[in-house]
């Protein structure tokens, strides 16, 4: 009896093992089928500046736009919350690989590059590559006249690749109102851009002094972007067939575009049968392609932007130092007051000024020497206190000594003072020489095609933005480390002027 009761519990015990497995195979499968409803969450990667399809509404200061309603639309369907991750439009792929979101809602353009990196949606939207000059230029009249001219665009975009097949010197800017401010200014010939943003923006605005001057005779369709294989598309693609079905889609067009921009129901997504895959370079070739495109960036902009503007810093900062130390209080309260506005304010703000502002007032600086200008300006904020404290580091007996022997103040300044401040300004100047070399970075957005811009023109097209970054990253660190060297030779040089 016992031995029955044995293999009796043994059988239940089986069949519930088998059982517990099956629930979490069917478990695990419907968690696979169905990842967004899942994870309870969907969360949505989007530029947050590109009206009307992703910005910030002026009256609510909320997130909003044709591109946010479409994703809290397909949330809704799903039966889950969205949640809007901000990111800037050259970086958004990368945070996407990074699985920062789930997906990018941004106009994201369906591309053969692109469909062979991600998971792409049915389209959401339709539009026109159009290109746009300034409303008397009539030098553009097709997409042939862009050869030779000079067009900005993200360098993520679609719509970049089409001014470069067309022969176009592309500079790289984050937006489409980047782009306009520049063609007003004249720095640029034309932007190639979505004919539905273009239409938004001159309803919004009433801009008169650009125009539409021809179409490329592309279409473009624009999709939720995903991660490669990420099991997202089934769920993506049904909601929409269903917003598209009960004119969801259609009523979120005409609120912000006062058009049905969707007529992309019909459009087919996949690669054509007959269109042969791109031809894609391993990441190691693509790399060693890119090694002296990358050199020549650091020797011919980073390196000089650096050392030129690091020399006309510190001669403001000695001239503000000194200017903070004399007894004079205009000069001294004027030069405090240039300490605090260039500490007070961020680098890419001083940039903008100079580049962006400045010719609102009739001042149109080049992109070298805007950024050689605000660099210099903010290292001679810095540095001016670094040379003030050096300086008033030297004991006063010092002061006394040169007087004894005949010298005046400023003579006394330049062969007695200065000598010894330098040995003690050396390694902070030398932190700040370091920190400008990495900070040049911030010169490519105001179309300084530096070391950064350049890894980041070449990872636009290939997605290949860790190995593009982190070569970028290594020839920064190799920069540095000579400057190191360099700043370990001085140190020892000025050693000499150690009061004894």
């Amino acid at each position: 009896m016992l031995g029955i009761l044995r293999r009796a519990l043994l059988a239940i015990l089986l069949v519930a093992a088998v059982v517990a497995g099956a629930v979490g195979c069917g478990s695990s499968g419907d968690r696979a089928d169905d990842p967004i409803k899942s994870a309870g969450v969907l969360r949505v990667g989007t530029e947050g500046t590109y009206a009307p399809f992703s910005y910030h509404d002026p009256a609510t200061g909320q997130l909003a736009g044709y591109d946010i309603d479409v994703a809290k639309a397909v949330g809704e369907k799903l039966g889950v919350p969205v949640e809007f991750v901000e990111t800037p439009w050259d970086s958004i792929f990368a945070a996407l690989e990074a699985n920062r979101f789930d997906i990018v809602a941004n106009q994201v353009t369906i591309t053969p590059e692109r469909q062979a990196k991600y998971d792409l949606s049915e389209p959401y939207s339709v539009g026109e590559g159009v290109i746009v000059t300034r409303a008397d230029d009539d030098s553009i009249t097709s997409l042939d006249d862009l050869k030779g001219k000079t067009t900005a665009q993200s360098t993520t975009s679609n719509w970049a690749q089409v001014a470069r097949d067309a022969g176009a010197d592309v500079e790289a800017v984050e937006g489409f109102a980047q782009a306009i401010t520049l063609l007003n200014q004249g720095r640029i010939d034309a932007t190639v851009n979505d004919s539905i943003a273009v239409y938004a923006y001159l309803a919004e605005t009433g801009d008169t002094s650009v125009k539409i001057a021809a179409q490329t005779g592309q279409q473009s369709d624009q999709g939720f972007a995903a991660r490669k294989d990420s099991g997202l598309l089934p769920e993506l693609d049904g909601a929409l067939e269903d917003l598209r079905a009960d004119g969801t889609l259609s009523q979120i067009s005409q609120r912000y575009l006062s058009a049905d921009a969707t007529g992309g129901a019909q459009t087919q997504t996949g690669p054509a049968t007959d269109q042969q895959p791109p031809q894609v370079r391993s990441t190691l070739q693509l790399v060693l392609d890119n090694l002296w495109p990358l050199a020549k960036a650091a020797l011919t902009m980073t390196i000089p932007l650096t050392i030129i503007s690091f020399a006309l810093g510190l001669v403001i900062a000695l001239a503000v130092a000194l200017a903070r130390l004399s007894s004079n209080p205009v000069l001294s309260n004027v030069a405090r007051f240039y300490i605090s506005i260039i500490r007070g304010t961020p680098l890419l703000v001083q940039l903008f000024i100079v580049f962006f502002a400045l010719p609102e007032f009739g001042v149109r600086i080049d992109p070298f020497p805007a950024a050689v200008i605000a660099f210099s300006l903010n290292v001679g904020g810095y540095a001016a206190e670094i040379i003030r404290s050096a300086i008033l580091s030297v004991p006063k007996g010092q002061w006394e000594a040169a007087e004894t022997i005949g010298y005046n103040r400023a003579g006394a300044l330049r062969r007695i003072i200065l000598p010894q401040a330098t040995r003690v300004a050396v390694p902070p100047l030398s932190n700040t020489l370091i920190s400008l070399v990495k900070d040049t970075s911030l010169a490519s957005t105001i179309l300084v095609t530096e070391l950064l811009r350049q890894a980041q023109i070449v990872a636009a097209p290939t997605f290949e933005f860790f190995a593009m970054y982190g070569t970028a990253a290594i020839y920064y660190w190799l920069i540095c480390l000579v400057l190191s060297f360099g700043q370990a030779r001085v140190e020892r040089r000025l050693e000499r002027y150690v009061a004894r």
